[in-house]
C-alpha cells in the first residue's frame, strides 16, 4: 500500500523540485539549479503571503511577517537542501510548516506583538561542501569566512565559486553580530530521525538536547600496483587499514554506547583490477556526551594508525567538524511544553543524535525544536515519511508555539 501524501498545496508545489525520478530521492545540493528552484519556491511562498523577504550575507533565506514594532523577532523554519538521494521531509517539512502556521494564525485573526520570521538555512546537510549547518555556522561565527570560501565540492569547485555562479557574493559571508539581538528565539520543526515518538504514541515532541557529534576525514596513502602480479607480501594496499578502521568504528561504537559510521569513501584510482594508491574516508561519530565521543574516535584512530603501519601505508586524519553537546534553552523548552499542554497536545521531551541548525544557533540565542512522528524511523532515504495527519499536527503545534512566543 502506497503511503498517503500530505495534501497541502504548498507541500505539493515543493515535492517535484530536485527529485531524481530514477532514484526516487532528492539531490538538492547548495547553489545548484535544484537549489535555485527551491530558493525561488521560498520567495514565491513568501510573496503569496505578503511577507517581506531577504537573503542574508550567508545565503540563508528569510521571510518576515512584520508586526509594526521594533521587538526582536521569533523565527521558525529549517532547510531545503538534501543529502544525496535524501527523503522529502528532512528540512523542507519545517519550512513548509512555518509558512502554514502563519496561515493558520492569520485565519484565526492572530496579530503578532513581535515579528515572525520563516527561515531556510543554506547547506545544512553539508552534502556539497562537507560542512554541516554551514549557513547557520557562518551566521553564528562558528566558522571563519576565509576557511568557508576555500571549501571545495567533489569537482573541486570552491564555495566562493559556487556562490558567484548563483549570483551571491562570498566576500560578504561571515558572522551576523546582531543575530542575538534581532531574534528572541528560533524554533525548528523537523521530522524525527528515529521512531521514539511512534513508540510513545505521540504525533509531536519537543527537543531536549542534541548529542555531540563530528566528522573526521581519514587519508590512507599506499602504492598503486597490479592486482594479478603483485605478491601479497609486496603490497602497500590502503584498502586494508581502511577495512580495519571500518570494523573498529562499529566495535568502538558498541563499546561506548555511541554511533559511528564510515559514511563516505573514495578509492584512487579505483580500477577493478588494480591495487589502489589511496583511500579517503569519512567517519561520522555521535555519542551521548563529549567524553564517550572522544573515546570512540581515539579508539578508531589508534586502530587505523596501527593497521596502516602494519601494511606499509601512511595515515593521517583531520577533524572537519565538531558540535559539542547541545542542551536546548530550558526556559524556552518549558514554555513550549506548557503551551502545547494547554492546547491539549501531549508532546514528550526527547534528545536526538542528529545535528540541526537549532543546535548551532543555541550558542547565540534561545532555540528549541519540535519533532513530528516518523513511524518507521527511517531518514536520509526516500523511504522517510510522516503521515498527513501528523504533518498537520506539527503545523498546529507550531502555531500554538508561535502564539505563545509572539503573542501579546
Amino acid at each position: 500500500m502506497q503511503a498517503q501524501v500530505w495534501d497541502n498545496p504548498l507541500w505539493r508545489s515543493l515535492l517535484p523540485l530536485g527529485r531524481d525520478e530514477q532514484a526516487g530521492g532528492y539531490r538538492r545540493y547548495s547553489f545548484t539549479a535544484a537549489d535555485a528552484a527551491c530558493r525561488d519556491w521560498f520567495v514565491q511562498a513568501a510573496l503569496q503571503r505578503n511577507l517581506r523577504t531577504e537573503a542574508d550575507r550567508n545565503g540563508n533565506l528569510w521571510a518576515f511577517w512584520d508586526a509594526g514594532t521594533e521587538s526582536a523577532a521569533v523565527a521558525a523554519g529549517s532547510h531545503l537542501d538534501s543529502v544525496p538521494d535524501g527523503g522529502a521531509f528532512d528540512g523542507p517539512l519545517g519550512v513548509v510548516s512555518a509558512f502554514c502556521a502563519i496561515d493558520v494564525l492569520r485565519e484565526r485573526g492572530f496579530e503578532p506583538a513581535r515579528p515572525v520570521a520563516v527561515v531556510a538555512f543554506a547547506e545544512e546537510e553539508g552534502a556539497r561542501f562537507g560542512r554541516a549547518c554551514l549557513g547557520s555556522r557562518l551566521s553564528s561565527g562558528v566558522i571563519e569566512p576565509e576557511a568557508a570560501r576555500e571549501l571545495t565540492d567533489a569537482d573541486g569547485v570552491t564555495l566562493a565559486q559556487a556562490m558567484a555562479a548563483a549570483g551571491l557574493d562570498s566576500g560578504r559571508i561571515g558572522a551576523d553580530a546582531g543575530l542575538g539581538s534581532r531574534f528572541a528565539a528560533f524554533v525548528e520543526l523537523h521530522i524525527e530521525q528515529g521512531s521514539v515518538l511512534d513508540g510513545l504514541g505521540a504525533a509531536v515532541g519537543v527537543g531536549e538536547s542534541i548529542w555531540p557529534h563530528g566528522r573526521w576525514r581519514l587519508d590512507f596513502a599506499g602504492r598503486a600496483d597490479h592486482a594479478g602480479t603483485t605478491r601479497l607480501g609486496d603490497r602497500r594496499d590502503p584498502m586494508l587499514p581502511f577495512a580495519c578502521a571500518v570494523l573498529e568504528a562499529r566495535a568502538a561504537a558498541k563499546d561506548t554506547g555511541a554511533l559511528a559510521t564510515m559514511s563516505k569513501v573514495a578509492a584512487v584510482p579505483g580500477g577493478t583490477n588494480g591495487i589502489n594508491s589511496a583511500v579517503r574516508a569519512w567517519l561520522d561519530a555521535r555519542a551521548p556526551d563529549d567524553e564517550h565521543l572522544i573515546r570512540l574516535v581515539d579508539q578508531v584512530m589508534e586502530t587505523a594508525r596501527a593497521a596502516a603501519a602494519t601494511h606499509g601505508v601512511s595515515f593521517r586524519a583531520e577533524r572537519e567538524s565538531w558540535s559539542p553537546l547541545v542542551k536546548f534553552d530550558l526556559e524556552l523548552q518549558d514554555r513550549l511544553v506548557t503551551a502545547l499542554a494547554h492546547a491539549g497536545i501531549t508532546a514528550p521531551v526527547l534528545p536526538t543524535g542528529a545535528g540541526h541548525d537549532a543546535g548551532v544557533l543555541a550558542s547565540v540565542l534561545p532555540t528549541a525544536m519540535l519533532f513530528v512522528r516518523n513511524p518507521s524511523g527511517v531518514s536520509h532515504s526516500p523511504a522517510e515519511y510522516a503521515a498527513p495527519q501528523d504533518c498537520q499536527a506539527g503545523v498546529e503545534a507550531l502555531a500554538v508555539v508561535l502564539t505563545e512566543l509572539a503573542g501579546r
